[in-house]
């Protein structure tokens, strides 16, 4: 494997993971409206600030651990459908393993379950567009 494409897949992937998330929240805005109503389930803002550094590097890391899973699987084609085809498969785990996991052992709504769930969703399909696009 060369690390090279994957090191640029991996930033180009989280570049598109925060893009698309803060597009998303800007967005729709009812995503934040609907997880404010669980203070008991979520951390205060100033709270998830001072976790943002690690929360940054953890993404980068969980990136990076897709961008190798990628370039392992890569077969050849179009990037861009390939990515996406990857990202969908990616996003569903994401979704199956994360948000209804967490929907059932913590206490928020069936609304913003199904909010996350699709936020989760396009947001790992764009990051897998991006290795794909950036990989090939």
């Amino acid at each position: 494997m060369n690390y090279g494409p994957v090191a640029l897949a991996t930033l180009g992937g989280l570049v598109a993971y925060f893009v698309v998330g803060t597009a998303i929240f800007f967005l729709v805005p009812q995503l934040i409206d609907e997880a404010r109503k669980f203070p008991a389930v979520f951390r205060p803002k100033e709270s998830q600030m001072a976790g943002m550094p690690m929360m940054m590097i953890a993404t980068l890391v969980a990136i990076f651990v897709v961008a190798v899973l990628y370039s392992m699987t890569y077969r050849g084609g179009s990037g861009l459908i390939e990515g996406a085809r990857f990202g969908a498969l990616v996003g569903a785990f994401v979704v199956c393993a994360f948000v209804v996991h967490n929907y059932v052992n913590l206490n928020f709504s069936r609304t913003l379950m199904r909010m996350q769930a699709v936020a989760y969703f396009v947001q790992w399909t764009a990051v897998g567009v991006a290795i794909g696009l950036i990989y090939r």
